[in-house]
């Protein structure tokens, strides 16, 4: 049998939880209804994934147990269908025109490309490092640091697969002359990753670029 990859998108699922208001006789109950992108991220494993106003995915992910996950939540492939898979196809196609006009250096398309696509996703890793990138080229101080520190509360941003993505990011602001902003980033990467050696050498070669060869030496 072949070996199953993980994860795998399940697709969209609706939780509804009972809320009670009032007190007593007067006491009512109502049931909300919520809806949430869920992955199967192994065997009996389940992450959810909470969908915003545009029905992306957003937000904080939560692991799951198996037991939980197949009492409470309910399968909606109409929902997801309608809703959800062209909202992330018009979200893809609108990070990947912004990736492009990066690349062939037309910045002010770029950022309105990726402008249209944290209208959809705020929260979108993609998007924010192609910001801020986009920033960083403009030396639009102001405006870097801002995506900066959306992407500092973003633990997606740091995470494995996203490896690639923020080392280039910490280089590009050490590049444009960004040092202190590309250090925090550094140093976010670390509390998620304390032996990664490519973030401690990103981190010794800022310092050298900014002269200070002791605390270089110190992290090679």
């Amino acid at each position: 049998m072949p070996i199953e990859e993980y994860p795998q998108i399940l697709g969209v699922y609706s939780l509804q939880v009972e809320e009670v208001s009032g007190m007593g006789g007067t006491a009512v109950k109502h049931a909300q209804v919520t809806y949430w992108y869920v992955r199967a991220l192994g065997p009996e494993r389940y992450e959810v994934q909470p969908l915003n106003i545009h029905h992306v995915p957003s937000g904080i992910r939560k692991e799951v147990a198996e037991l939980e996950f197949l009492k409470s939540y309910v399968p909606e492939p109409a929902y997801y269908r309608t809703h959800t898979v062209p909202a992330l196809k018009t979200l893809a196609r609108k990070i990947a025109e912004g990736e492009k006009f990066f690349k062939e250096g037309q910045l002010d398309d770029a950022e309105r490309e990726f402008l249209k696509a944290l209208m959809i996703d705020d929260l979108n890793v993609r998007a924010n490092f192609g910001l801020g990138e986009v920033y960083a080229e403009q030396k639009e101080f102001g405006k870097l640091k801002k995506i900066v520190d959306t992407l500092m509360g973003i633990s997606e941003a740091f995470q494995e697969e996203q490896r690639e993505r923020f080392n280039t990011f910490g280089i590009n602001l050490r590049k444009n002359g960004h040092f202190d902003e590309s250090l925090r980033f550094y140093h976010q990467a670390l509390v998620f990753n304390d032996h990664d050696e490519h973030v401690f050498f990103n981190i010794a070669r800022v310092h050298f670029d900014k002269g200070d060869k002791d605390t270089c030496v110190k992290h090679l």
